[in-house]
């Protein structure tokens, strides 16, 4: 896992970051200290796989950008969450493709874990299959995994209305367009419950 294709997949965020230097260093660790989740739970996922879960964990732990879709929760490990970021109907594809053939046994990874042994691994009775079982859909997986805190966007990449868990920072942070846009909609019509967005607090 440090390898450069992984050691660089927080920068987009480097120019204005919400995470620290260490915090996006351990991101690229398998399992992370951070949260000591392992992806191999089932046996080792497939790096072109695992990959999306590091951009994930980037996208949640740096971006300046999920503001409109952040909601508190009383949680022992965290005060606050995202909940239905549009993610760009791209990305989740392209997700679902890289780990339908990895294996895992859960279809819902924020609970339900046996967490005895100090790192998640599958509840009894658990089986271990592939994604594709768990998650027949791009949707089934991009808002299931993690208890909908994101939603399959309609929109493609680069319009403006969808978040991205990748972009070429040289090309400036398209995700500012879109948190705005949502922000200021939800401002101008506060009681309105957005597509993929939470009511501005």
């Amino acid at each position: 896992m440090r390898s450069s294709v992984f050691s660089t997949q927080c920068t987009p965020w480097r120019k204005n970051a919400c995470c620290s230097h260490n915090t996006s260093q351990e991101l690229h660790k398998d399992p992370s200290l951070l949260y000591n989740f392992n992806l191999d739970h089932c046996g080792k996922i497939e790096p072109a796989c695992k990959r999306h879960f590091i951009q994930d964990n980037c996208l949640y732990e740096c971006s300046p950008n999920l503001g409109p879709w952040i909601q508190e929760v009383n949680q022992s490990w965290r005060k606050e969450r995202f909940l239905d970021v549009p993610l760009c109907k791209e990305d989740c594809q392209q997700w679902w493709e890289d780990c339908r053939t990895s294996y895992t046994c859960k279809s819902n990874w924020h609970k339900g874990w046996d967490w005895s042994s100090g790192s998640n691994k599958c509840p009894a009775g658990a089986t271990c299959r592939t994604f594709e079982t768990y998650f027949p859909t791009p949707a089934a997986l991009c808002e299931g995994i993690w208890s909908h805190s994101y939603k399959l966007s309609n929109y493609s990449r680069g319009s403006g209305r969808c978040i991205q868990m990748w972009f070429d920072p040289a090309q400036g942070n398209p995700n500012e367009e879109v948190a705005r846009f949502y922000a200021l909609a939800m401002k101008a019509t506060p009681t309105r419950r957005w597509p993929g967005s939470m009511p501005w607090p």
